[in-house]
């Protein structure tokens, strides 16, 4: 029951083939469900369907909230699946994170667990690691607000101040006053992918130290300088804001001297959350509770 081709202005996932529809680019909407779909995909729809309920989101991710547990700590099990995973048996895999994994996979692996919805299927099946990373990235880039947003008012402002104070205890403090403002779910995810990338950056044999890591995640959590960032802005988006706020000093993180290229605001921010106490975060997720045991 679809209504004639609309453009699609924000890049979503297909409800068939899971591969996202591009800004611009032509799709089919199911008047009673909402399914978004290529217009090619349209005759592999299923024949029958049934107005989604209001609060789930899928095959379209919507807040991190949609997808956390009904008691804390509130850390969907996806993300908690794939780190999981990622640190049984991929700490001794260089590049993990930056070595990207077969989309295809990917992106079949992102629609089954999301489908599951309760007991999600093992993913010890995945003969590549990197493609386990795939999925956690590709959840996290999907939502429809960045893992650091959700707050009212908006924390980034804030955020940006905390990142500019000169002073690393006074920074610090400040740092830990806006964590505390995020909603309960996005703080409890963001404390859990803290504590695994730290981990991460301390693996010898992954060759991602804090600066790299903070390169892959910094837009992925904190998000560009504008809500809906064309592809021009994203691109554009690490030397505006170096030439706007200015890189200040040395040592925002470890080994900054030796990196040549300047990091935008989002790559300052998640490298100077991760020079964060590790007790700080574990403060949110302690280990020892139930839904930090995938299933």
């Amino acid at each position: 029951d679809s209504v004639p081709p609309l453009q699609v202005i924000r890049p979503e996932p297909c409800g068939v083939c899971g591969s996202r529809i591009r800004f611009g680019k032509a799709a089919v909407k199911c008047r009673r469900c909402q399914l978004l779909l290529h217009p090619k995909c349209r005759e592999q729809c299923p024949s029958s369907c049934a107005p989604r309920p209001h609060h789930r989101a899928w095959p379209h991710e919507g807040v991190l909230a949609d997808f956390a547990p009904p008691t804390p700590p509130l850390v969907p099990a996806l993300v908690v699946q794939c780190v999981t995973e990622v640190e049984t048996r991929g700490l001794m895999e260089t590049g993990l994170y930056r070595v990207p994994g077969a989309e295809q996979l990917v992106r079949e692996w992102k629609r089954r667990l999301l489908r599951a919805g309760g007991t999600l299927p093992a993913l010890g099946s995945v003969a590549d690691i990197h493609v386990v990373c795939g999925v956690l990235k590709d959840f996290l880039r999907g939502l429809k607000e960045p893992l650091w947003e959700g707050a009212a008012p908006p924390l980034t402002p804030l955020l940006g101040a905390a990142t500019d104070i000169p002073d690393d205890a006074a920074c610090a403090t400040a740092l830990r006053h806006v964590v505390s403002k995020l909603p309960p779910a996005n703080r409890d995810t963001l404390a859990f992918l803290m504590l695994h990338l730290l981990r991460v950056s301390r693996s010898p044999d992954c060759k991602m130290d804090v600066l790299n890591l903070s390169r892959v995640f910094g837009p992925t959590l904190v998000g560009h300088g504008s809500a809906n960032p064309t592809p021009l802005a994203i691109m554009e988006d690490t030397p505006r804001q170096c030439k706007v706020r200015g890189f200040p000093r040395c040592g925002v993180y470890p080994g900054c001297c030796r990196h040549p290229h300047l990091p935008s605001l989002p790559v300052q921010v998640v490298a100077r959350l991760l020079s964060l106490p590790p007790d700080f975060w574990r403060g949110f997720v302690g280990t020892e509770q139930e839904n930090l045991v995938p299933t």
